[in-house]
């Protein structure tokens, strides 16, 4: 069987991107405002964080890009889509640290209002193209923005949970979470025997095998988008998924559990 073609990377409209990152900060900060005391102390369900900390580091994703921005650009871009998503883990130590010092420098609404206010003034001027030195290496802004809104949109579903509250996801900001996401899972099982559907934002295929060609493909997985985003990072697992029938599979080559999470 001849190897799988490399995937091309898939576009994303950069107003949009834009939009949707201050939309979902705007919806986060205006919740993490009304928490109350008890609710900022609670366990995130991340390691060792409390909301608190989980709150400071939906603020420092955010502020990750005026940070980059205030320094001169890279000479040329070391990482792109999807691959961002597997450079992460090996990061998590040292993010954990400095999400604990941020959250312990100053109250949240300091924070946000902080963050809210620079992104606010250097976002607006800068060029897709314009490159950054993030942790994971070199990328266009463009494609950070991308990242940004799945960092958004998986810890406002952490954040939701956490704290007991609902705080609402831009659409935007979740199809762009969702498409990534789905991005990483091709890219990781490089194949078109098995078709991943996550209406209404997402559709690809991966996994070695006879490649479908027409009609409907013989493995196919469907699930919606909040539960793909925690299969995708870890928040559950694929057993637990279909047994609660929040995934359906069907096929021999439909069972995905092996390359779950994609951010690992």
């Amino acid at each position: 069987m001849p190897p799988a073609k490399k995937r091309k990377q898939r576009g994303y409209d950069f107003d949009r991107t834009r939009t949707a990152v201050l939309t979902q900060f705007a919806h986060v900060r205006e919740a993490v405002a009304d928490l109350s005391a008890e609710q900022l102390a609670r366990p995130a369900g991340l390691g060792d964080w409390s909301v608190r900390e989980l709150a400071a580091h939906l603020c420092f994703g955010v502020e990750s890009v005026s940070r980059a921005l205030e320094q001169p650009a890279p000479p040329v871009a070391e990482v792109g889509l999807p691959g961002w998503a597997f450079a992460t883990a090996a990061l998590a130590a040292p993010i954990s640290d400095d999400v604990k010092a941020y959250a312990a420098s100053a109250e949240p609404a300091e924070l946000f209002e902080r963050t809210a206010g620079r992104i606010s003034a250097l976002l607006p001027d800068a060029p897709a193209d314009r490159l950054i030195g993030v942790r994971v290496g070199a990328m266009r802004l463009g494609d950070f923005l991308v990242t940004r809104t799945v960092e958004l949109v998986v810890h406002t579903d952490d954040l939701n949970r956490a704290a007991g509250i609902d705080i609402p996801f831009d659409r935007q900001a979740l199809a762009a979470c969702t498409r990534l996401l789905a991005d990483a899972l091709a890219e990781k099982a490089p194949g078109a025997s098995t078709e991943v559907r996550i209406p209404p934002y997402a559709v690809v295929q991966c996994v070695e095998g006879p490649r479908h060609t027409r009609g409907t493909p013989p493995n196919v997985v469907e699930t919606d988008p909040i539960t793909w985003l925690r299969l995708a990072t870890g928040r559950t697992t694929w057993a637990h998924a279909l047994a609660s029938a929040q995934v359906s599979a069907s096929g021999e080559r439909a069972d995905l559990a092996a390359l779950l999470p994609v951010m690992s």
